[in-house]
């Protein structure tokens, strides 16, 4: 899963880390695109990828996916300035589904995220980050999710790496549904391998979903947020 969140070769080599000017690429093959603990391909494979440029500090990027009914597209600006041992990461990300019908709910939403990697060792850091859609996805009203990301590089080519994430949502059915504010956690935890400049990752994802909670308007149902395992291989470009 892109949109920011836990790369996880990522959060031991911040955006900012980058040489100016620098374009790069990426390409994924995941076993399903779980973000924030619910699946958004119905658990089948999706297929991902985007492009990135970095001018010292700053960063523009573009990341897309297949979905169970069409495709996702996200683009995103940011800033990473650096104090002492702190990486930070302010960015604007706008989350996009081109070809979806969009007049009985809004789509398209956009998200701020604040976030510091702590970088405690050369091979161990910590990422807490802030996320806020003033107006989220399907007319859901405002929604906050704030994570806590971690990563240990074993090894030059092994990484192991988790997050914590508790995603809270105004109005889970939308405006004119019956379901109040509610929250859900998630998390995953998982190793990736670097092989021939692959990178092949092995992750489990949960939530604390209930059935017939409020929250569980926001998803498609238990198949969808209930514990899974998720492959990937990805490759830069």
């Amino acid at each position: 899963m892109k949109r920011l969140g836990l790369a996880t070769l990522a959060l031991l080599a911040p955006a900012g880390a980058a040489h100016a000017g620098e374009f790069s690429g990426n390409v994924s093959l995941v076993s399903d695109y779980v973000f924030r603990g619910v699946s958004l391909s119905d658990g089948d494979a999706a297929v991902q990828g985007g492009f990135d440029w970095v001018d010292q500090n700053f960063y523009v990027g573009t990341w897309g996916s297949s979905l169970t009914d069409g495709v996702e597209l996200d683009l995103y600006a940011g800033f990473t300035p650096t104090t002492g041992p702190i990486t930070w990461d302010f960015a604007v990300l706008g989350y996009f589904y081109p070809g979806a019908d969009d007049e009985a709910a809004e789509l398209d939403y956009f998200e701020f995220m604040a976030s510091g990697t702590f970088s405690f060792t050369e091979s161990f850091s910590v990422r807490p980050a802030l996320y806020v859609a003033p107006e989220n996805y399907g007319d859901t009203g405002e929604a906050t999710y704030i994570e806590l990301s971690a990563a240990y590089e074993m090894t030059d080519a092994v990484v192991f790496s988790g997050t914590f994430g508790s995603q809270s949502v105004e109005d889970p059915d939308g405006p004119f549904g019956a379901a109040d504010e509610d929250t859900y956690s998630s998390w995953n935890l998982g190793a990736a391998y670097v092989v021939e400049g692959f990178t092949l990752d092995l992750r489990y994802h949960n939530t604390d979903i209930d059935a017939g909670s409020d929250i569980e308007a926001y998803t498609t149902g238990p198949d969808s947020y209930d514990g899974a395992f998720v492959f990937s291989i990805s490759r830069g470009l």
